[in-house]
């Protein structure tokens, strides 16, 4: 068990290191989503020539930045 431990423990602080992922959102993920998104991170999986600009507009779209007021959990802020 203390192995499964500490490599969780590692994988968590660098998921909230490299990712921004915070505690929740990381246990949330499933093996196969951390996985696919590291290899993503450090380039060993993604698109060959990049996301042109019309796929960002749509990805912007889709999932648009949310500001939250200073001191407002996301639940408190509608979101």
């Amino acid at each position: 068990m203390t192995r499964f431990a500490d490599a969780a423990g590692r994988l968590a602080g660098v998921a909230g290191w490299l990712l921004g992922w915070r505690p929740d959102e990381f246990w949330r993920a499933t093996p196969a989503e951390l996985a696919c998104v590291l290899r993503a991170a450090v380039g060993e999986d993604g698109p060959e020539g990049g996301v042109d600009g019309a796929e960002l507009q749509r990805l912007m779209g889709v999932m648009p930045d949310v500001s939250i007021p200073f001191g407002l959990s996301e639940v408190e802020a509608g979101h």
